[in-house]
């Protein structure tokens, strides 16, 4: 769209002209040609057939060289811990290639379209505004100040990866696969690295907010907004730009009130995701094949070769446990319980006043539905699908619960997390919000029994011993008198 409303403004052809010549140094492309690529991450340039002639092996190293000096320094420090960051971020500017920095005007743009929209939050929350701070953000700040909260996300995944790959094989396959295991052990650190560093760089360029993947990624009570992303999606959209800007806006400041509000919940979400972690076994069967399977000469004779052991290295195939489908279950439930509990205070905050809200909101649904960044990311990170229906069973849940009581009540479910509803109850709301308002009673009329009989229990207990005392007293009476007699 043109003319964005707030300073924002929608990329040029200077930019598109930067962004290419980004690509045509390494930063990214199709691979259509023998370039870098989803297809071909590290631009090998394949001959027919996917072998190259001796003629082209200096040009093999040399894009060896360049495909580990596009990782940096962090592949040679080698980094620390399960996943190195290093090279993970160094991959992500790397994709993310050339942007514009933010000017002063994006700065108070953003200021601008969150203090209007808590404005109009307040009348929809007892939750009081969370934002002290707000800021514009370009791709790569996104990056740096998102790598703490992608560290609690992965170090438990990777780890338990690793784990699972030195114990998970059994004595004489280890011996048999003693020299591959060794290199993998000591690169997992790295493939993993690059696996993230892939998924972070296309995040990036399409994060609209802090808070899009369903966690707060800034710093405390920092409200954020970017956009250079935002004014890609509204390229696509035939609706004011200035309703754009507040509307998300809105969603980012709903965000960050519940998650300043209560603080359990941000670590409830890492701590689900650690949970599906330590289940994580994996079918080294596969690993086996492709220890026993590799000919030296044809990683020489085949640059194709290399960049297929290093993908399956990185992928990984866990077999889900009960245990892992639980947990799975509970971070999907809460997830779209944030998400539908936004949906509806920004819903009633600006309907009536932004004509586009009702589009909007659906056109974040479909987002969520064909695969937004929430959906990438975890099914990236730990391979759960973020099914929609559930989105909007929770925002149902959360209109109903508010017109059969009030914003008081509602937003005291949060309050404590055995108080929230769980898959059940997005399948039947009716029974939540009974219990919520005291509709059915049930429950404390089974609780207060229970301790009725308790009561009744100990009292008899109580009597039986009193009698048992007193007859243990009259017999020693009788007993004494036997013998003074």
């Amino acid at each position: 769209m043109n003319d964005l409303p707030f300073g924002f403004s929608s990329s040029d052809d200077s930019n598109d002209r930067d962004k290419g010549k980004g690509k045509d140094n390494g930063a990214g492309g199709d691979g259509a040609q023998g370039g870098p690529g989803p297809g071909n991450p590290f631009g090998f340039a394949m001959g027919d057939g996917g072998a190259i002639d001796p003629s082209q092996l200096g040009q093999l190293f040399s894009q060896l060289g360049n495909m580990f000096s596009g990782m940096g320094s962090g592949m040679a420090s080698g980094g620390s811990g399960p996943v190195n960051y290093e090279v993970a971020a160094n991959l992500a500017r790397q994709q993310i290639g050339a942007f514009t920095p933010m000017l002063e005007k994006e700065h108070r743009a953003v200021a601008d379209a969150v203090r209007l929209a808590e404005v109009w939050l307040d009348e929809q929350t007892t939750m009081p505004a969370g934002i002290t701070t707000t800021a514009a953000w370009t791709p790569v700040d996104w990056l740096e100040n998102s790598m703490p909260t992608w560290r609690q996300l992965c170090d438990p995944i990777a780890e338990q990866m690793a784990k699972t790959m030195d114990t998970g094989l059994p004595e004489e396959a280890k011996a048999f696969a003693g020299p591959m295991m060794a290199m993998i052990g000591q690169l997992s650190g790295t493939m993993y690295g690059t696996q993230l560093g892939q998924g972070l760089g296309q995040l990036a360029g399409d994060v609209l907010t802090s808070t899009d993947i369903g966690l707060p990624l800034a710093p405390d009570r920092t409200g954020v907004l970017l956009p250079q992303a935002i004014a890609k999606f509204a390229e696509g959209l035939d609706l004011p730009a200035q309703e754009i800007v507040v509307f998300l806006a809105a969603r980012e400041a709903a965000h960050i009130r519940l998650f300043s509000h209560v603080p359990w919940l941000k670590q409830r979400l890492l701590a689900t995701v650690e949970e599906y972690a330590r289940g994580i076994r994996i079918d080294l069967g596969g690993l086996q094949d492709m220890a026993t399977g590799i000919d030296p000469q044809e990683l020489l004779t085949n640059p194709g070769k290399i960049e297929e052991l290093m993908g399956s290295a990185a992928s990984f195939e866990p077999e889900t446990t009960p245990a892992q489908q639980a947990a799975l279950s509970r971070l999907e439930t809460l997830l779209a319980l944030i998400e539908g509990w936004v949906e509806l205070v920004v819903s009633n905050a600006l309907g009536d006043r932004i004509p586009s809200t009702a589009a909007l909101t659906e056109t974040m649904r479909r987002r969520r539905a064909s695969g937004g960044p929430a959906e990438q990311t975890f099914a990236t990170l730990i391979g759960m699908d973020l099914r929609p229906r559930k989105l909007r069973e929770a925002a149902a849940l959360w209109r109903s619960l508010t017109d059969a009581s009030d914003l008081t009540v509602r937003d005291g479910v949060w309050g404590h997390p055995d108080l929230l509803p769980d898959a059940d109850d997005l399948d039947n709301p009716a029974g939540f919000i009974d219990r919520v308002i005291g509709g059915d009673v049930s429950g404390i009329d089974d609780a207060i029994a229970e301790l009725e009989r308790q009561f009744t229990d100990r009292d008899e207990n109580d009597g039986d011993k009193k009698d048992g005392d007193k007859k243990d007293g009259d017999k020693k009476d009788g007993d004494t008198g036997d013998d003074d007699a």
